[in-house]
């Protein structure tokens, strides 16, 4: 199983982005997608997340509002666009599958490389 996520980069404040996470190695029905980051000295946080079956959607406060979660066009894959981005948005990206899923990282079974974005004031 792999997650191949992308999408990074450096963007302005205010700025948007869109990272992408295709899942590869089986079928991800019954899985819940999420979304965590990782700035520089913190720890690792929970940002969003979708249920793959019923399409429930969950995000951190930080990020509600500004963020939402979807599936891709593309097998397997889902999309985090980001509005109105912040400073401190920037850290590193991470998508993660998980059968029980959740706002926990201990609850994702695989993890994806991850994409760095750097959000400039």
């Amino acid at each position: 199983v792999q997650l191949q996520a992308c999408g990074g980069g450096l963007v302005q404040a205010r700025g948007s982005l869109r990272l992408s996470c295709t899942a590869s190695g089986r079928t991800f029905s019954s899985y819940t997608m999420g979304w965590f980051r990782q700035a520089p000295g913190k720890e690792r946080e929970f940002v969003s997340a979708l249920v793959w079956r019923g399409n429930s959607t969950y995000y951190a406060d930080s990020v509600k509002g500004r963020s939402t979660i979807s599936r891709g066009n593309a097998k397997n894959t889902v999309l985090l666009q980001m509005n109105n981005l912040k400073p401190e948005d920037t850290a590193v990206y991470y998508c993660a599958a998980g059968y029980q899923g959740g706002r926990a990282g201990r609850l994702y079974d695989y993890w994806g490389q991850g994409t760095l974005v750097t959000v400039s004031s």
